[in-house]
């Protein structure tokens, strides 16, 4: 096989199913486990955010996105160069990745009969399925069945120590400037975790709130995830906003891009790591998170 992925977490469900070594093509954003793009192609590049500030970051997209302009670009000489045979897409999101539509485009136009799987995850259980999906186009079901039992035996073993511990409240800030709420799969990684999710949609898009919203549900516990950034990211954005957070409110900050918006197999390390976070009296600390008060 000679595999493409157009989506990070793609990549890494890939490497989980054993099969980095048939991986010729990925994106800019992947970066784990480090490297994967070394000795591949780069076949899909994106808006150089690097050293933006939160309320930068979101303007930018949101005038690439009113001017109908292309937030991934997908190099279809590099894709051509790859001759792949399986392609590993998603529909979920076009500002997190190449939508799946623009794939199809430019495979239809080089003549390339490749496998495509779109993975269109929106909750924990659609994420978890889609490493069967992956598995099973890439031809190892039982591989894909061995890290599906895996993750769900920690997923039981976090239950396990939760269950029957009182729940904080507890709100995800998705983006600091301006502040989003969480969406998708992540109120099913609080849950999981032994919290109760307040200001989310489970299994919808992050959508905008204000600070004032954040401060009158008065949750127990804050977790700045900010989408692409890891921990000292989401450190930094949690101490610029954090006299606009509730005062008697515990604020931690998290591997965002690691563990909680990529839906690939390490959002059960993310469940890990809010568990460390809402029950420390059961759960060993966890080295990416971070606590700012």
């Amino acid at each position: 096989m000679r595999i493409v992925s157009l989506l990070p977490s793609a990549t890494e469900i890939v490497y989980s199913l054993g099969l980095a070594d048939e991986l010729v093509g990925v994106t800019f954003e992947c970066d784990f486990p480090p490297d994967p793009r070394e000795g591949r192609e780069v076949v899909v590049g994106g808006l150089d955010t690097h050293g933006l500030a939160p309320e930068a970051i979101d303007a930018l997209v949101r005038e690439k996105i009113a001017a109908g302009d292309d937030l991934y670009r997908l190099d279809e000489d590099l894709v051509r160069s790859c001759a792949p045979t399986h392609v590993l897409t998603q529909d979920l999101c076009r500002v997190c990745a190449l939508p799946a539509g623009e794939a199809d485009a430019a495979l239809a136009r080089l003549d390339c009969d490749a496998v495509v799987t779109t993975l269109d995850p929106h909750s924990l259980h659609e994420v978890l399925e889609t490493i069967t999906a992956a598995g099973e186009s890439l031809g190892v079901p039982e591989r894909a069945d061995g890290v599906l039992a895996d993750l769900s035996d920690r997923i039981a073993m976090v239950a396990d120590r939760v269950t029957e511990l009182t729940r904080p409240s507890v709100f995800v800030l998705e983006w600091s400037d301006p502040p989003f709420l969480s969406g998708h799969w992540v109120p099913d990684l609080v849950i999981a975790a032994g919290g109760d999710p307040v200001l989310a949609e489970p299994g919808g898009r992050s959508v905008p709130t204000d600070w004032e919203t954040i401060v009158e549900y008065d949750p127990d516990i804050i977790v700045v995830a900010p989408c692409g950034f890891g921990l000292d990211g989401a450190a930094e954005q949690a101490e610029a906003v954090l006299d606009r957070l509730p005062g008697d409110a515990e604020v931690w900050a998290i591997d965002a891009d690691g563990l909680v918006v990529r839906p690939g197999p390490r959002l059960v390390d993310g469940i890990e790591a809010l568990a460390a976070i809402f029950h420390p009296e059961v759960n060993e600390p966890h080295p990416s998170t971070r606590r700012i008060r």
